[in-house]
């Protein structure tokens, strides 16, 4: 994620200095496109938001992980399972 203080230092160094986008892409490590956008754009900060976090591998089991975590939760502390246990449980 780009702050206000890089994106400052980018458009300094190119339109400024004249430092090519090249040589600012490999200062900043950041990739020429993203140079180039913020060159060419207005913006000051840049932030990026997933709607939907995937989960591929974990979709079919994220209600069961979730009722079974609960009714853990609810038992006394010595009877509750370890995460080890409730690997164990689904995995068979």
């Amino acid at each position: 994620m780009l702050v206000v203080e890089m994106i400052a230092r980018i458009r300094r160094d190119h339109l400024v200095r004249g430092v090519p986008i090249k040589k600012i892409a490999r200062d900043f490590r950041v990739s020429k496109n993203t140079v180039r956008k913020v060159v060419r754009g207005d913006e000051t900060s840049s932030s990026y938001a997933r709607k939907i976090q995937p989960m591929p591998k974990l979709g079919p089991w994220v209600e069961e992980l979730e009722r079974r975590l609960e009714a853990n939760a609810k038992k006394e502390r010595k009877d509750r399972l370890s995460l080890l246990r409730i690997h164990e449980d689904l995995a068979s």
